[in-house]
């Protein structure tokens, strides 16, 4: 019995000692490295241009009705720094490329000349290109031609001011010549009617005048849609920008765009 006693309390000693917790050793025990956090990945910054931005050109080639055609290209580079977000987007000097689309010639009776182009693309300095849409919402002050801004054609000056100094002029040839000739107010008088006739035959003949948009002439293009651009787009270097196409009439428009 008192064997039995014995058994039980060294085995009872046994589990006690197992359940203990371990003795303490040199090493601290390795603790669970905490997991970091990584960052939230953000999307590269962009920069846009809505619809309605403006971009003022300058024409790098000419353009007439008297000898454009439809399909033949324009040539045009940026006036002026367009921004977005604080930042330049679009530097002067950069190229807008574009092709006339409709050509009509004025009539010798009535109807002006017209001219229709399209903007097809751009190129920034370093090379970054964007295909985009745009029209013509503007001609500086110095051009004699109009524009219908819901249709962005140029169209060509009337005439009707000069046809009537054409027959005028005419006329008083005749009466010159007619008088001279005729020595009386009836030779003069039959001279004038056939100067004013061959004026007039001169007007029939001739048609009015064509459109022209002038190497240098700035006009103001405006989007009719989105333009996007990432931040390494815009990364331009040791770029500088270059000075304004000049062409004919440049000292006029040195005094603002669009003579404003």
């Amino acid at each position: 019995m008192l064997a039995g006693r014995v058994l039980i309390c060294a085995g009872m000693a046994v589990a006690s000692f197992a359940l203990a917790d371990p003795p303490a050793s040199g090493t601290a025990p390795a603790t669970e490295t905490p997991a970091v956090a990584k960052p939230a990945s953000t999307e590269a910054r962009t920069y846009r241009l809505d619809p309605g931005t403006k971009v003022p050109l300058n024409l790098i080639n000419s353009i007439s009705t008297r000898s454009a055609a439809s399909g033949d290209r324009v040539y045009m580079e940026t006036a002026f720094p367009i921004m977005a977000d604080g930042k330049i987007v679009i530097p002067p000097g950069s190229y807008v490329a574009g092709t006339v689309t409709q050509v009509k010639r004025a009539g010798k009776l009535k109807g002006r000349s017209e001219l229709f182009i399209r903007f097809d693309s751009l190129t920034l300095p370093n090379g970054v290109t964007r295909d985009f849409r745009g029209t013509i919402s503007n001609l500086d002050g110095t051009n004699s031609e109009k524009l219908d801004r819901t249709e962005g054609k140029v169209r060509g000056d009337s005439d009707k001011g000069g046809d009537a100094v054409k027959v005028g002029e005419a006329a008083a040839w005749g009466t010159t010549i007619g008088g001279i000739a005729g020595r009386s107010a009836t030779g003069a008088g039959i001279g004038a009617a056939a100067g004013a006739a061959a004026g007039l035959a001169g007007v029939l003949l001739s048609r009015g005048p064509d459109a022209v948009l002038e190497r240098g002439t700035t006009i103001e293009m405006v989007l009719d849609r989105t333009i996007q651009f990432s931040e390494a787009d815009l990364n331009f270097g040791s770029y500088q920008s270059r000075p304004p196409t000049s062409g004919p009439g440049e000292q006029q428009r040195s005094k603002g765009l669009f003579g404003r």
